[in-house]
């Protein structure tokens, strides 16, 4: 697991400075990555949504954000 963590503006601070609250996001490693760095997945939970990016790419790579429902739905196929 990465320790880095990406920290941004609250969508309910505004711009006069005011009920500024800042969350970070705690990227975990998938366990099907391998050391080699072939199959990279991250993944960094919060309640609504979870966010996926390729650990190869962590320093500004794009990142994916998929609202909690679909995420558990996805989940859910995938064990199955």
């Amino acid at each position: 697991m990465s320790d880095k963590r990406r920290w941004f503006k609250s969508s309910y601070s505004n711009s006069e400075g005011g009920d500024c609250v800042e969350a970070a996001l705690s990227w975990r490693t998938s366990t099907y990555s391998d050391s080699e760095g072939g199959n990279c997945v991250q993944v960094a939970p919060c309640p609504t949504a979870i966010h996926v990016r390729d650990s190869k790419l962590s320093t500004g790579s794009p990142e994916l954000t998929i609202l909690a429902g679909p995420w558990a739905a996805f989940v859910a196929f995938a064990v199955a």
